[in-house]
């Protein structure tokens, strides 16, 4: 162990079921993002009816790939600080990741209706 930097805990190499689980969450972020990217794809290549139901098309799609890139980007970060707290015997750090996910659902599922209900 070495001497940490004024105002830094010490690392320390944690318990190996820790950072396992850490990276079981990064896998889950980036599942789906590629769950999202494959989304994205399928919907993009709908035929909807009428200039309403293609925009809904493009607006599904368009989340969708959004919302994989945000994750995508996202996932690295939070699971570098993540492991940094670990190793520090520090509380985790929260995410926006969720917040983000939770309003691109919200966003999916109301496009999603709408554009049942269009065509």
């Amino acid at each position: 162990m070495s001497a940490a930097p004024a105002g830094l805990a010490a690392e320390e190499e944690p318990d190996y079921r820790f950072t396992l689980a850490n990276e079981r969450t990064f896998l889950a972020w980036i599942r789906t993002a590629l769950a999202l990217v494959a989304g994205g794809v399928a919907v993009g290549q709908v035929s909807a009816t009428g200039d309403t139901g293609r925009v809904l098309v493009v607006l599904l799609a368009i989340t969708c790939l959004v919302t994989a890139l945000v994750l995508a980007f996202g996932a690295p970060a939070h699971w570098r600080r993540s492991q940094a707290a670990i190793r520090r015997g520090l509380p985790l750090p929260g995410t926006r990741l969720i917040a983000v996910l939770v309003l691109a659902v919200v966003v999916l599922a109301a496009a999603g209706t709408a554009l049942l209900l269009v065509t």
